[in-house]
């Protein structure tokens, strides 16, 4: 667990660099040439979600093989913590909670400031919903929204299959996630090209969603929100989101906040309802995100905490 605090730490103070040799770009790019070879439009149902199936495969070995052939060489390093500082780094870039809350504080600074529509432009950054036409709570919404989310798919889980399978299944995770949030779509292009890659991350995720609605209910507590009622709407609230997994996150934090998550969203000009999370106690303002900054903060301390404490018991 060493290699995951250190990992916490560096992107703490370095956050999530931009650049195009960065793995998950590169991750990222490597989908996209497997796609164009792969994906053919003129393919069956059948015949898309088989080579929908090999992309994701091809790029599951590739990603746990590069990985691990690095961490193997990192051995070479004449240097008592070199490897754990390779293994540091390397799980620091599937993890990003300090460019999260980035996020989240810049559209929170902007509405404070009542730069509205600078506020829809960056909350259009992070989410895939139309934004020209929200309001300030409707923009405060979709950035908690995303808090509670990516809580799971850009901390919690990473660090979940780090735990359970060291640095390479972590990135073999994001890849998955990666693979999820480019071509896991039910449109008519990737309906079943894509249905591989959408179904393996509702795998992968259905543990460290779960995980992240209990942490959420211990932040709550700590940090004198309402854990009560987070634990209710969990109960009550989560599987009522088209996802199998995104509602135990988002209920979990509208109960600890007592406000409602989702409604009327738009996509493409086309307006969509998604069930609501929690109960509207309080209107969603500014506030409440960086509150949901302070949960997610919260809950990655708690579990490097109790997974530590589980390692040390179990002797590793």
């Amino acid at each position: 667990m060493n290699v995951a605090i250190f990992a916490f730490i560096i992107d703490t103070i370095i956050g999530d660099p931009r650049s195009r040799f960065h793995p998950v770009v590169l991750i990222g790019k490597l989908i996209s040439f497997l796609e164009r070879l792969y994906y053919r439009e003129a393919d069956g149902d059948q015949k898309k979600f088989l080579c929908g199936a090999i992309l994701v495969l091809l790029v599951l070995f590739i990603t746990y093989d590069v990985v691990a052939g690095i961490i193997y060489l990192s051995y070479a390093i004449p240097w008592e913590w070199g490897t754990m500082a390779v293994e540091a780094l390397l799980l620091a870039f599937t993890i990003s909670p300090k460019s999260l809350a980035k996020a989240g504080r810049g559209i929170y600074a902007l509405l404070l400031t009542n730069e509205l529509d600078k506020a829809r432009k960056a909350v259009g950054w992070i989410v895939g919903r139309d934004t020209e036409e929200l309001d300030e709570s409707e923009v405060a919404r979709a950035t908690v929204e995303t808090i509670a989310e990516n809580t799971v798919d850009g901390v919690i889980a990473p660090l979940f299959f780090f735990v359970i399978g060291g640095v390479p299944l972590a990135f073999l995770y994001r890849a998955a996630n990666t693979m999820d949030s480019m071509i896991g779509y039910k449109n008519e292009k990737y309906l079943y090209f894509g249905k591989a890659a959408a179904k393996l991350d509702d795998v992968l995720n259905y543990i460290p969603a779960r995980i992240t609605a209990v942490l959420f209910i211990v932040s709550a507590w700590l940090l004198g929100f309402d854990s009560r009622n987070a634990m209710r709407m969990m109960q009550r609230d989560a599987a009522k989101h088209p996802s199998p997994n995104g509602g135990y996150a988002e209920a979990t934090m509208a109960g600890a906040l007592h406000i409602r998550l989702g409604g009327i969203n738009s996509y493409f000009g086309k307006k969509s309802f998604r069930a609501y999370m929690g109960e509207a106690i309080e209107a969603t303002s500014p506030k409440h995100i960086m509150e949901s900054i302070r949960m997610m903060y919260t809950a990655t301390v708690l579990f490097l905490i109790f997974a530590y404490a589980l390692l040390q018991c179990m002797g590793y």
